[in-house]
């Protein structure tokens, strides 16, 4: 047999048992990391061509930078708002919003701050990093309307808060501070419910995030990985499809219809 059609054949199977098993569980959540994103144009931070090749993060997306260098962080902001702005959601955020509406997934768990999830219709989505729709005062907690920073551009920036002066942020985690413990509880408790984790786009580096799947893995669930490359996950998935979100994603949901 050619090895071209062997790899079919076993892709073939590997969407088989993962609809199967996503057709048994009685709870399924989704942990999504940037991988699930790169399709609709916005490349992983920490890739060439992300934003971090040239931006240094700290400088620009830490607390330090919110109290020392607000006019950098704006700058880093209006870049990547326009990034989040210009991408559509792609059919592995569409098929995952499927699945929920069918009442299969019961919610995801997103690293991502780009919003791409509500836009293709999930409805339960933990930004677990926060994300870019939302903005307050840094000092004040203010809140302002994201209508109004989409339209900014960068002769007004640093944006101040007009009661007390503070830096205007998204609602995002900066380097420097916790995961909020809403966002925190909330993974955690749908966590500890999931009988099946599908994890999607994320190589497992980033702390907390990557002990969420070992939550539904002790519980005796099971963890689909569909990731491209090694990742952290490799000895506790028990499915892991190493092709492109956008295509595995659709293909399980056929077998499901």
């Amino acid at each position: 047999m050619a090895l071209d059609n062997k790899l079919e054949l076993d892709l073939e199977y590997q969407i088989d048992l993962a609809a199967k098993w996503l057709q048994e569980a009685n709870y399924t959540v989704a942990l999504t990391g940037a991988g699930i994103s790169v399709p609709s144009g916005i490349p992983d931070f920490r890739s060439p061509g992300g934003l971090w090749s040239h931006f240094d993060p700290w400088e620009v997306c830490s607390t330090w930078a919110l109290e020392h260098n607000p006019q950098g962080v704006w700058e880093f902001l209006l870049e990547a708002i326009d990034l989040f702005q210009k991408a559509a959601p792609n059919p592995a955020h569409k098929a995952l919003a499927d699945l929920e509406k069918q009442g299969i997934l019961k919610a995801i768990i997103t690293q991502n701050i780009d919003g791409l999830h509500q836009r293709a219709g999930s409805k339960n989505v933990i930004e677990f990093h926060g994300g870019c729709t939302q903005f307050y005062c840094h000092k004040c907690h203010k809140s302002y309307p994201f209508e109004q920073v989409y339209t900014l551009n960068k002769d007004t920036i640093p944006w101040l808060c007009s009661d007390c002066g503070g830096t205007i942020r998204p609602d995002v985690v900066f380097f420097g501070e916790q995961i909020p413990s809403k966002a925190m509880l909330l993974s955690q408790a749908f966590c500890s419910e999931a009988d099946l984790a599908l994890v999607i786009g994320t190589s497992g580096e980033v702390a907390p995030a990557n002990t969420l799947p070992a939550m539904v893995k002790q519980r005796g669930g099971r963890i689909i990985e569909i990731n491209l490359g090694k990742t952290a996950y490799e000895g506790v998935s028990d499915l892991k499809i190493e092709k492109g979100a956008e295509q595995v994603l659709p293909l399980i949901l056929t077998k499901l219809t």
